[in-house]
């Protein structure tokens, strides 16, 4: 195995990508660009495909650096004894080097001890796919020692810059009509860089390989096919709820704790997540059906329903997603949604330090008199049960503020809310 031939073709890559292609600068480079002022291990995790690679080469471009992409097939079956040869190629090709950039390292058996060697006199980007393997590693041998950065699709800000619009406090007729048609376009095909290249058959592989490499391949699932059913399952029916017993009725795989197995392997690679119910008492909170997201709006168009076909959930997923970058930076944030036993219930409730924070409904409309009664009803009574007065209804394009008795509720569009 030539390592240096393989190290320079993939540095190669990255710098012909920078150069020749529209990369924007995303979310949260700087912070992350931060934490390697000392030597330091920086964890950017995420998706497949979602830009792992390009964000670290980013933060590693100014400095003497050494990049290697183990999701390559010439590194299949590379080991920890082969990782001290990585490094004296990389001192070969670069001389001494500061800055490394191991990527998709969980590929690599036993890469744990290497790294929290280099540690100490380097700064490191670890990047990975799985979100298990990579933490459960992590804190068995360099615990307290290392920082995390999730990375996301693009958010419709991110999309926005990314089609060269500009960003700014007010907006003319015009470009609020032009946003609303963008945020239409964001809504079928998502945030996954790729789309925007070379389409949605892109996006189709990508899900395959999500499913085959990262589920399937890595976590031995015999049973491919049902596994599959499963993840369609779920993607179909997001913003809405689900039991574990009841998922495997629906798809027919009769071992509950299997269905529970797989639903967690589908988390780990970060193609789905689920909200708990708030409740009080922990023990309903954890018993009680969960809801389900999928990360990124594309998928859902793609491989669950058209937004066409059912808006409310695919806006409910997106400021689902929305909520998920905001507790990446507020680390002590929580987010569940909420139901009583008469069925009144609110999409999403934010906890911050054992206090409600906030209550958000939302719901499809474009005008005043299309707001349902049961959803005003529903926030209300969380309101008072929660004892939360900050009220707000994401809707699909109004803006507004509507008072009940001595309760305020705030409507705001979509797109604000995600631009916000």
């Amino acid at each position: 195995m030539d390592l240096k031939s393989i190290i320079k073709e993939q540095r190669q890559e990255l710098e012909n990508i920078q150069k020749t292609e529209h990369i924007i600068l995303r979310d949260g480079l700087q912070e992350a660009e931060s934490y390697l002022t000392h030597p330091n291990i920086l964890v950017i995790t995420g998706i497949r495909r979602c830009g792992k690679s390009i964000f670290s080469y980013l933060i590693e471009k100014t400095h003497k650096f050494g990049y290697i992409n183990f999701d390559d097939e010439r590194l299949f079956g590379i080991g920890s004894d082969d990782l001290d040869s990585i490094l004296q190629a990389f001192y070969e090709l670069y001389g001494a080097l500061d800055y490394l950039v191991l990527d998709e390292i969980q590929n690599v058996s036993n890469w744990e001890l290497f790294v929290n060697r280099l540690r100490r006199t380097k700064r490191v980007i670890l990047t990975g796919s799985n979100s298990n393997l990579l933490s459960n590693e992590l804190a068995t041998h360099i615990t307290g020692r290392y920082i995390e950065k999730r990375l996301f699709p693009f958010s419709f800000k991110e999309y926005l810059i990314f089609n060269k619009f500009s960003i700014s406090n007010a907006y003319t007729t015009m470009e609020k009509a032009l946003i609303a048609k963008m945020l239409d376009d964001y809504l079928v095909n998502g945030g996954m860089p790729e789309t925007y290249k070379f389409g949605k058959q892109i996006l189709l592989r990508t899900y395959d390989d999500i499913i085959t490499k990262d589920v399937v391949v890595r976590r031995k699932v015999k049973k491919s096919n049902e596994l599959k059913k499963l993840a369609k399952y779920l993607i179909t029916n997001v913003a809405e709820e689900f039991s574990y017993r009841a998922l495997g009725n629906a798809t027919e795989i009769k071992n509950v704790s299997t269905v529970t197995k797989w639903v967690s392997y589908l988390e780990e690679c970060f193609l789905i997540f689920k909200l708990e119910r708030f409740d009080f008492k922990l023990k309903q909170q954890f018993i009680a059906p969960k809801k389900v997201y999928c990360v990124d709006p594309g998928l859902v168009e793609l491989i669950g329903f058209k937004f066409s076909e059912n808006r409310g959930r695919a806006i409910e997923n997106v400021v689902a997603i929305h909520l998920q970058r905001k507790r990446e930076e507020k680390i002590d944030l929580d987010i569940y949604y909420w139901k009583d036993h008469s069925q009144k219930e609110v999409d999403f409730v934010l906890k911050s330090k054992n206090v409600i924070t906030e209550l958000i409904q939302v719901s499809a409309i474009f005008r005043i008199d299309e707001l349902k009664e049961r959803e005003i009803n529903a926030l209300l009574a969380a309101s008072t049960k929660l004892k939360c007065n900050n009220l707000t209804i994401v809707t699909m394009n109004l803006d507004d503020v509507i008072k009940i008795g001595e309760k305020k509720i705030a409507l705001i569009s979509l797109w604000r809310y995600l631009l916000g």
